[in-house]
């Protein structure tokens, strides 16, 4: 099973700790989204946890855990987010040079094939258009060149939490002509720092400009990081046209500090500083303990390992005899 950490909040910038206990307890409750009586008991046997798919915009906090993460039998692979956007759109990040050194270190311990840039999501306003997308989009790809293998992009969604986050920006936007030369030009600076690009669930880029299709998590992708097969069904729980496979999210809403204004995962500050601060690192639970008024149910754990799995790895990835 592929775990997923997190959708929903940023887990490696503001609950690290919370995470290695989990690893080194070996054991997860994550409550439904949409029933907090409903909790799901997830035991994190590295047997079959086939690896680890971390989401984050500041990764310092967990850096110096990786090494024991790793070392415990879980194998880790980053979706790391440096957006073009500005201050107004995301007041809670550090600065971008702090984060390319970030990306840098990471890269180091995990190799470029597992760690994977985001630059997503687009979102254009009076004081940030697609030019100054370009250029920011060039000066981090550069700073990135040898540090990654690939970049997914999208123009935001504005579902109804981003709008109400959203109020008092003012957006625009453009003609599907210009969006494609702009998205052509994306393209032609990635390929001269050897970074793919690739479309996440958004249809403008796929249909109009025939980008490919990203998979955020990808079994086969995954799999063949580590010289193995991976039986792969896709998560009937994402967007139309997401491709991502089936994983287990383990993170909760309304608990990411950062106060990105396009985030969809937030309804309001003080529910995430509530949340944020009910957060226990000894617990099982993100955030917060069990009340005594829930289920608690085991969610079944299965690997994704297949018996044809390549026996003899791959030149970056020796096979770990899993």
């Amino acid at each position: 099973m592929i775990i997923s950490a997190s959708r929903r909040t940023d887990i490696p910038a503001f609950y690290s700790p919370w995470l290695l206990n989990r690893f080194r307890e070996g054991r997860v409750l994550v409550r439904n989204p949409f029933n907090r009586c409903q909790v799901a008991e997830i035991f994190l046997n590295p047997s079959v946890v086939d690896c680890v798919v971390l989401w984050t915009k500041n990764p310092a906090p967990l850096l110096p855990y990786i090494p024991d993460i790793e070392a415990m039998g879980y194998p880790l692979v980053m979706q790391y987010t440096i957006s073009g956007c500005d201050q107004v759109l995301e007041p809670g990040l550090p600065d971008l040079s702090a984060r390319l050194a970030s990306f840098q270190q990471l890269s180091q311990l995990l190799g470029p094939k597992r760690v994977l840039w985001r630059f997503d999501p687009i979102v254009l306003t009076r004081s940030l258009d697609l030019e100054q997308y370009l250029t920011r989009f060039a000066f981090i790809a550069e700073a990135l060149h040898g540090l990654t293998r690939q970049c997914t992009i999208s123009f935001v969604s504005l579902y109804a939490k981003c709008r109400r986050n959203l109020v008092g920006v003012e957006l625009i936007d453009r003609a599907g002509p210009v969006k494609k030369t702009f998205v052509n030009n994306l393209a032609t600076i990635a390929a001269r720092y050897g970074i793919g690009l690739k479309a996440c669930c958004d249809s403008f880029l796929v249909e109009d400009c025939g980008m490919e299709r990203a998979s955020c998590i990808d079994g086969r992708q995954l799999g063949a990081i580590w010289g193995e097969h991976f039986s792969v069904k896709k998560d009937p729980g994402q967007r139309p046209g997401c491709g991502c496979t089936l994983s287990v999210d383990i993170g909760a809403y309304d608990s990411c500090p950062h106060g990105c204004r396009y985030c969809y995962a937030n309804s309001s500050f003080q529910a995430v500083r509530r949340n944020f601060l009910a957060n226990d690192p000894a617990s099982p639970l993100l955030i917060g303990r069990l009340q005594g008024d829930e289920t608690v149910r085991r969610r079944e754990m299965v690997s994704l390992r297949q018996p044809q799995a390549v026996l003899f790895g791959t030149p970056d990835h020796p096979s770990k005899g899993r």
